[in-house]
Formats: C-alpha cells, sequence, structure tokens
C-alpha cells in the first residue's frame, strides 16, 4: 500500500488520522503489529493477551521484556530500531546493557530509556 492507502486504513483501525511526521514504512509496521494483536487476541483470549502487554508497559525491567521484542522510535527524523536479546538491547550493531543507555546515545541526554521508548508513561 501506498501513504494515502495506508493513512486510510489508520484511521480505520485507530479511529484517529494517522500522524503527518509518520512515514509509510513506520505505518505499515504499526498496522501489522496491530493486526498481529488482533490474531493473538483472537487465539489465547483477550485476558491473556492484555496481560502481556500491560506488562510490557509497566515493567522498567529488562527481563520483562521478551527476546525479540523490537521497539521502535522516531526521533529527529529518524526511525531507531532496538531488539531485545538475552542480557540487553541490540541497537546499531551493539548489544547495550539498558534502553537507557541507548536513549542517551539517540538524544545525547540523558533520558529514562522506557519512556523514551513509550513503555512507560
Amino acid at each position: 500500500m501506498d501513504r494515502p492507502a495506508l493513512a486510510l486504513r489508520w484511521e480505520s483501525t485507530f479511529g484517529v488520522p494517522a500522524p503527518k511526521s509518520c512515514q509509510a514504512t513506520l505505518l505499515r509496521q504499526a498496522l501489522a503489529w496491530q493486526v498481529q494483536m488482533s490474531a493473538l487476541k483472537t487465539r489465547v483470549g483477550v485476558r491473556e493477551a492484555d496481560r502481556g502487554t500491560r506488562a510490557l508497559r509497566t515493567s522498567s525491567s529488562s527481563s520483562a521484556i521478551a527476546p525479540g521484542t523490537r521497539l521502535l522510535r522516531e526521533w529527529q527524523g529518524r526511525t531507531h530500531h532496538v531488539t531485545a536479546v538475552v542480557g540487553g538491547f541490540e541497537y546499531d550493531g551493539r548489544v547495550w546493557r539498558s534502553l537507557s543507555a541507548i536513549a542517551r546515545a539517540i538524544t545525547g541526554s540523558s533520558w529514562s530509556g522506557p519512556l523514551f521508548f513509550g513503555l512507560r508513561s
């Protein structure tokens, strides 16, 4: 799908217009994630799926994020991809011990990694 088609799908899926600053790639990935979550909820039941996403959002511990989990963050026009691995997080070809260290490397200032990547509000 091109960006206009993705924007229409975004609005029908989430009930709000697609962010103007998001590129088609990020919209596509977010919509794909939503499809996967819907399939997961159908397969394992709403209660178990919600418990898993709630744990991911509220925990600041790297052990609560399952290896293989991908985190995306757009910062100053660039999308940053982080993958949870055993013992840390892979970003930019290196394994980091914490999300906060990665957030610091991206922004140049001190950030809470879970907050920066949207795991906490």
